[in-house]
Order: C-alpha cells, then structure tokens, then sequence
C-alpha cells in the first residue's frame, strides 16, 4: 500500500477535515503513515488564523522539498498537497512559490482529491481546486469514518456571514452552509456504532447552524442536539465555536435540560470594550455578553466558560483593555485562549490605523494571560473532593494509568484504569495539577451499558 502522511494545523474543523480527506485516500491504497520520510503522499492542512501562518506552511514545504528530491534521485516519487484555508486563500501563489507542491486544495473542495490524483499521475502538471462547494463536498464524502477514540469530531456547519473586522473566515472558507440533520445523523450513528461515546459539533459559528430537518423544516442547533442525544451510544455532546449573538433561548435551554449536552460552553467575546467591538464587527456589546452569561448560568448552575481575547487590536487604548480585564473578572473562566492582534491580509483591520505597538501588546497580553491562569487555577481547584465522570481515552504515562476528560474537558488521570478506556467511569478528584486533575476511581465507577471501544 501506497503511504499518506498528514500534518494538521489549526482548528477542530481542521482536525475533522484530516480525518476525512484520510478516509476520502484510503480506498486508492493509502495507508496512514508516521511521518513525512515514509509517505506517498503529503498533505498539509493548513490555518490561516494564527500569525505568519503561511510562513510556517512555506518553511514546511521548503523541508518537504528536500525529501521529494530525495526520492526522485532513489527512483520514487512523493506527492504533496496544501490543504486549508492558507490553500484558500493563496491559490496559485503557493505554487509559484514551490513548484515541488503538486496539489493546492481549499477546505470546501478536498473532496476532489482522488480526481486531483489521476490528474497529476495523467501528467496533467500541478491541479487547483479552491472552489466553494461546501453542500457538494458533504454529499461526496465516504459513507464511513474511521474512529480512532472515543471522542470524535463531527462538522454540522461551515463558514460565516459575521465578517469580523479581524478574521479571514468568510473568505476561506465561505458564507455559512449547514449540513441536512439526517446526513449528520447518519454520521453520528456509526461514530456511535464504531465506539465513539462524545462527539463535538463543529461549526465555524456553529451556533448559527440551520439545516433541513427530516420535517422538511429548518432546524436549530437545540434541536439537532436533542436529537442527536437520542442515538444509541451517544452519552456526550459539545459544541463549538458559537457567537454571542446566536445563543438564542431554545439553545441556553438545552444546556439546562438535555444530560448528555456537557456543561461546558466556549463563547468567544474577543474584548470588554464596546469600542473595539464595534471596530471589530462583533454586534454585540460587553453588557449585552455579560447578560448572556447571567441567563446561561441560570439555566445551566454548574456550567464552566471558556473565551478567545485579542489584545492590541488596532486603536486599542489602555482604557479598552483595562475594559476587557474588567469583563474577565466578572465572567469569571475555566479556560480561555488569548492572542495578540496580528493583520490578515485582506481584512478590514489589516489597513485600520493606529496599530498598537508590539510592545504594548506583549505586556497586555502577559497581563491579561497572568489573570486567566489564575482563573483557570482556581476552577481546578474547585473541583478538588468532587466526583465526575471521566471518559477515558489513552494510557497514561504510568502503567495501568488511563488519561481522560472530565465535563469540562480537563484532563483527568487515573491509577488503575487502563480497562476503561472507550468507557465512562465515576472519579473522585484528589488534587489539581497545573494542567491537569488526578483522581481515583470510585466504586462502582464504570457506568451501565458502556462497552469496549470499537475497532
């Protein structure tokens, strides 16, 4: 068998679409590989979202060249393909640039790769694909996934109609598509049925997520997930990334009345200063966040948060950001992530004046990053003498140990769990680490009905 190597950068949805471009390659004969020196084939998945992101692609592929003429000279030959959104977003650039790249394919188009293949195998030069197909990529996709845990990703919707001064999204990956409950369904059945029990709805405003129900009518993402909830073997449900401006009640309800959706929310605010938002395109304000987070809580007691921030965005002063450290300490988080501002070429914010010195920025974000840590800290510690359930997923690092999530998606390890992995099982917290839990198994801690994972 022919061997495919894939590098995944980025996001969850980027994690599931390596995962299907893998079962996409698996009946031409391509087999996962271990890395880069022994594949057939290399695609890089890429991610326009993080600085110098196309940067980091080009110093990959600079490396991969060097193995490709290496397996010329030996007589073989290696494929290599840029996938993602940088593959969006810079086309026939990436070519021009390293002619060793045979294949540029956007997020919405990866279905085309077997085409792509014959095509470069017929001597047809380097194939280009960076349509937005994203209803035809979906209904083209194997029937079967491979799973490879008990967690698994499953995408319901793509791209966004927000246009965020400061995010490339809606030119990567396209205005928002929402896949036909029954498809989704259909997918989480047999993740269900091959061992997965949690599944991640992903969506780049996932939230927003409107797609044809087996009524024939458009349903919302409360009632996608009370279905879903509905289907043998699904005991979890998560679902990410959402908009403020899109957690609508019937979806703050769900989270207080349907178990198997975790009680655990990532809902990003970008900033505490009405200013920024508004230069930012957010439509919303920090008090119209911070009630959200009232009427969530309400609904939902136990239910842990989790934020994005960008600090330094252009014309961002000292008063908006002592905005945005105001609104962290009254929300109050389990987990955030935080990043300086950086331009994307073609966004709004990338020409916007008064952009925030590199300095300011970096002692911003130290200063807001220092108090998410202690946040952070202290929810841990708070779940220190209480009892969750744990689904574990790996070994740990000592033998006999199995590595889990708790509803919180924190890590969890365990002594003496190994046989449990694929299962949800009951652990009484001992002591928070610093970037994990350690607990020990109660009695009768493996919950009713759970199987071994399926292979």
């Amino acid at each position: 068998m022919k061997k495919l190597y894939v590098k995944t950068y980025g996001c969850q949805m980027n994690v599931y679409d390596s995962a299907r471009m893998t079962d996409l390659l698996t009946p031409l004969g391509y087999a996962p590989a271990d890395g880069p020196e022994d594949a057939d084939m290399v695609i890089l998945n890429t991610c326009h979202i993080r600085e110098k992101a196309a940067e980091k692609v080009y110093s990959d592929l600079g490396r991969l060249k060097k193995l490709k003429d290496g397996r010329v000279e030996q007589g073989g030959s290696m494929l290599i393909a840029v996938a993602g959104c940088v593959a969006q977003a810079e086309g026939e650039e990436i070519i021009a640039r390293q002619p060793a790249v045979d294949m540029v394919v956007g997020p919405q188009s990866y279905h085309r790769l077997p085409e792509m293949i014959a095509r470069i195998h017929h001597g047809a030069g380097h194939a280009l694909e960076t349509e937005f197909p994203a209803d035809e990529k979906f209904d083209m996709l194997p029937e079967e996934r491979a799973v490879s845990g008990p967690a698994a990703f499953l995408t319901v919707q793509e791209g966004c109609d927000k246009f965020c001064t400061f995010c490339v999204v809606p030119y990567t990956r396209g205005l928002e598509y929402s896949r036909p409950v029954t498809q989704i369904a259909a997918e989480a059945r047999q993740l269900a049925a091959k061992g997965a029990r949690e599944i991640t709805l992903l969506g780049q405003n996932v939230n927003a997520y409107s797609g044809v129900g087996p009524d024939g009518e458009r349903w919302r993402l409360a009632q996608l997930i009370e279905h879903l909830a509905g289907i043998d073997g699904v005991k979890r449900l998560r679902y990410t990334t959402s908009h403020p401006r899109d957690m609508s009640d019937d979806l703050i309800a769900a989270h207080g009345r349907i178990p198997e959706l975790m009680p655990y929310l990532h809902l990003p605010v970008q900033s505490g200063s009405d200013r920024i938002l508004k230069a930012m395109n957010r439509q919303h304000r920090a008090e119209d966040y911070l009630r959200l987070i009232t009427v969530i809580r309400a609904a939902r007691p136990d239910i842990a948060l989790s934020s994005d921030f960008i600090v330094g965005f252009p014309g961002e002063t000292d008063k908006d950001f002592a905005a945005t450290m105001a609104l962290v300490r009254a929300v109050g988080y389990a987990q955030a992530f935080s990043f300086k501002y950086s331009a994307r070429p073609g966004t709004p914010a990338a020409s916007a004046g008064r952009q925030v010195p590199e300095d300011e920025k970096d002692a911003r974000l130290q200063e807001l990053q220092a108090l998410l840590r202690t946040q952070q800290d202290q929810f841990a510690r708070s779940c220190e003498g209480r009892t969750m359930t744990v689904l574990f997923e790996k070994p740990g690092r000592k033998p006999g140990q199995a590595v889990g999530r708790s509803p919180y998606l924190q890590a969890v390890h365990a002594d003496g769990a190994a046989h449990l992995i694929g299962r949800l099982a009951d652990v009484r917290i001992e002591q928070a680490l610093p970037n994990s839990l350690r607990g020990v198994l109660v009695s009768g801690a493996v919950h009713s009905g759970e199987g071994a994972l399926a292979g």
